[in-house]
């Protein structure tokens, strides 16, 4: 029981004690008038709860972090009794920490809200109103309930960020290897007729003046080496001492990190595949877009239970036809810089990103050397927090 309904009991008994004891009526009528009041603010919670209806609408699905989010609440109820204005709770998410809104207009039957926050944190989510509060307006009565919606899922994408273009060999681009390879006059898959803008070179003069036509040489077109991005989906190590919130932002730099660069080879139009593990396992190819990407990193959770050394090893057998590895992570082992440099030996080029907060821990040092040594590119990134 509430404390002002306690104290209102109490001295409803008090009152109506004192009427019945003395005859007194004044007694009698302040117990009435308690009774009343009583009666009344419990019909109105009543009347209330049962008509309040609560809508949220957001001002976008999808934002990237950093932006602000508008969100529009309406509040009505059908109740012809006053109440109290109703009080929103809201609902925790990575980017809306749990709160209360108090609507401040007494007394009408629809109010309205718009509620700003900041995208801060890469994720999907279901921002808006968990619960809400129904009261009376003399505080006596408070009925909490949840609202009758499924809410608005906000998608808050990944920004990518200027990365170097990954080198397939050295001081060469995938691009230029097959643009010399379909050049090679000595290689030609097939032959037809000459089109009008096919280039001098390709044609084969020996087979044109045997056949009184004029035939162009045919080149099949070698598959590019592609790049294999390998994302640590695991929970993002923390060094000790950290600020266990700092987790958001170790997760928002791991993605953000991944999305760059496949960015940057859709830009250099070298093939780019990722595989993804966690609640949404898919293996993600350049030839699905940017956008798709963006979505499906923004829904990743982070709660991958398999060891990122055996992810590793699972992608070992597909290196055959790799050209560049990316391996992108916030935790370095003993382990984990064995199967790199295993990785590099095989023959692709190798580039760690390693996302932390603390880039010279003493702990790590030894293992980035080593690294180093066996011809691999080491690159930090460090969270905004």
């Amino acid at each position: 029981m509430r404390k002002a309904t306690a104290i209102l009991s109490i001295c409803f008994a008090f009152f109506l004690l004192c009427a019945l004891s003395m005859g007194n009526r004044v007694y009698l009528l302040l117990s009435i008038v308690i009774a009343l009041a009583w009666a009344f603010a419990y019909a109105s919670v009543r009347m209330a709860e049962k008509s309040v209806k609560v809508e949220n609408a957001l001002s976008g699905g999808k934002v990237n972090r950093g932006d602000v989010v508008s969100m529009d609440i309406a509040v009505s109820h059908k109740s012809v009794l006053p109440i109290a204005p109703v009080a929103l709770n809201m609902r925790a998410t990575s980017n809306t920490p749990a709160g209360t809104i108090h609507l401040t207009q007494l007394g009408k039957r629809r109010q309205r809200v718009v509620h700003k926050f900041a995208a801060d944190h890469v994720g999907a989510m279901f921002p808006g109103v968990e619960s809400y509060i129904v009261a009376d307006v003399f505080g006596f009565f408070k009925r909490e309930k949840t609202p009758d919606l499924d809410g608005q899922e906000l998608l808050v994408l990944p920004v990518p960020f200027d990365v170097e273009p990954l080198t397939f060999a050295a001081g060469d681009m995938g691009v230029e290897t097959m643009k010399r390879a379909m050049e090679d006059p000595s290689s030609p898959s097939d032959f037809r007729t000459y089109q009008q803008g096919d280039p001098l070179k390709r044609i084969h003069w020996k087979m044109s003046a045997r056949k009184r036509e004029i035939f162009v040489r045919q080149f099949e077109e070698p598959a590019l080496p592609d790049a294999l991005v390998i994302l640590d989906t695991s929970p993002p190590h923390l060094n000790e001492g950290a600020d266990p919130n700092s987790a958001s932002f170790l997760k928002d730099a791991l993605l953000e990190t991944a999305a760059s660069v496949v960015a940057c080879q859709i830009r250099q139009d070298n093939p780019v595949r990722m595989p993804l593990i966690g609640d949404r396992p898919m293996e993600y190819s350049s030839r699905m877009g940017l956008p798709l990407l963006l979505d499906e990193l923004a829904r990743c959770t982070f709660n991958e239970t398999e060891r990122f050394e055996r992810v590793l090893m699972m992608q070992m057998a597909e290196l055959r036809k790799t050209g560049a590895v990316v391996i992108i992570t916030t935790r370095l082992t003993s382990a984990l810089v064995e199967l790199i440099v295993r990785m590099k030996r095989m023959g692709p080029n190798v580039r760690l990103y390693l996302v932390t907060f603390l880039a010279e821990d003493p702990q790590v040092m030894p293992q980035v050397g080593r690294l180093q040594q066996s011809g691999i590119e080491v690159n930090y990134v460090t969270p905004q927090a």
